[in-house]
């Protein structure tokens, strides 16, 4: 039954998630193919926190010994593209390659559109942070400032305000009427600074930064900014396999069962192409779990092939 497909599995991503699951099917000795475009959402980030043993190792090495863990078990990763998709499941790459996989792992992850000020993207993952838990021991107790994306912008200003007391909230093109009476009571209980005004840059020195600049020349001194992305969630593959997505504030996600399975039969998803908060941990989990059930879902689909229902003869 294998022989008319490629590989038994192709993973799409090759990330926290993408990795997680090839490994775990490599173990289970099952042909899988791993195609990575090299495009980890943190990247930018020189180390990540928060991972139980991996605390503090950098992106890339950790990817690094999970592609070296893979290949032990005859896992083959390619770096290129998935252009397109069929049902069936035949994947093109980029690179003019089609291979054809019994089922498919969506691991494309998503990319973080940044705010439009001056310095934000070039500091982003340095000291222009989106996630305390992810850095804010790092920066713990220096002069935080924190730009509004939308009034929801409110809840990382309170967050980010167990790591610092001294955090100022700017507005930016937030309206002051836009925050709520409990929303400006619990900025003042936190101890956070509501500033008001457009920010029109930030302020960088000896490739430090130093401040924030607003557009009406005001500089607060702040050696850390965070800011909230807007997540753009890579679905396209997705999409065109049909799957169906379900609208969150932060993007449209595919709707999966709790092993990541996607309403298209075959197709699962993982790590942040299921949704914005997986951080690396969950991610692997969900790599993890994805792989473990397509075992299963392969070992059943052979085993009812050698041996047909009989009501069906």
């Amino acid at each position: 039954m294998t022989e008319q497909y490629d590989h038994e599995v192709v993973v799409i991503g090759g990330g926290a998630a993408g990795l997680s699951a090839a490994l775990v099917l490599g173990r289970a000795r099952r042909r899988t193919l791993v195609v990575d475009a090299g495009e980890p959402r943190n990247a930018p980030s020189g180390h990540m926190q928060g991972y139980l043993s991996r605390d503090g190792m950098p992106p890339a090495e950790f990817l690094a010994v999970g592609r070296e863990e893979i290949a032990r078990y005859g896992v083959e990763l390619v770096r290129d593209r998935v252009v397109d998709v069929t049902g069936g499941f035949a994947v093109t790459l980029a690179g003019g390659r089609t291979v054809r996989a019994r089922r498919l792992v969506v691991a494309t992850g998503l990319r973080d559109e940044l705010p439009a000020v001056p310095g934000v993207a070039e500091r982003f993952g340095r000291d222009v942070l989106h996630c305390p838990f992810c850095h804010g021991w790092e920066v713990r107790d220096e002069p935080f400032g924190v730009l509004a994306a939308s009034a929801a912008s409110v809840h990382q200003a309170l967050m980010v305000s167990q790591w610092s007391k001294d955090v100022r909230f700017f507005l930016h093109e937030v309206a002051e009427e836009e925050l709520t009476d409990q929303d400006l009571r619990r900025l003042a209980a936190a101890g956070v600074e509501v500033v008001p005004g457009r920010v029109a840059g930030l302020v960088v020195e000896d490739d430090r930064l130093t401040g924030v600049r607003l557009a009406d020349g005001t500089v607060h001194a702040r050696s850390v900014v965070y800011v909230a992305p807007r997540p753009v969630p890579r679905t396209g593959l997705l999409e065109r396999l049909g799957a169906e997505l379900r609208e969150t504030p932060f993007g449209a996600y595919p709707v999966v069962d709790p092993t990541g399975l996607t309403t298209v039969p075959g197709v699962w998803a993982a790590g942040n192409a299921i949704g914005f908060a997986e951080q690396v941990v969950h991610a692997a989990s969900g790599g993890y779990r994805a792989a473990a059930a397509i075992v299963g879902d392969l070992l059943m689909a052979d085993l009812d092939a050698a041996v047909p229902d009989a009501s069906e003869v």
